[in-house]
């Protein structure tokens, strides 16, 4: 058993965390997005009831971890479309 007297850690020497800061460009590509664009095409032009439903999940899932929170209404509305 350990006891808090003999703790090596120094909390007053703790930092918190600070994640670095990331251009845009080097972000990695959206594939979720790029999927639900062949699967809409493919649901679209085939008639596959599939390739569209996976088209939407697709595309809700690119929306859901969209990494830039300042996109405007009007994007996400042509994402959805």
């Amino acid at each position: 058993m350990s006891s808090a007297g003999n703790d090596p850690r120094q909390p007053s020497a703790a930092k918190p965390y600070v994640a670095p800061a990331v251009p845009p460009e080097s972000l990695p590509v959206d594939y979720s997005g790029f999927i639900a664009i062949i699967f809409g095409v493919a649901g679209a032009m085939l008639r596959y009831k599939l390739c569209s439903w996976l088209a939407v999940i697709c595309c809700a899932h690119s929306l859901v971890n969209m990494r830039n929170l300042e996109t405007d209404l009007k994007q996400i509305s042509t994402a959805l479309m």
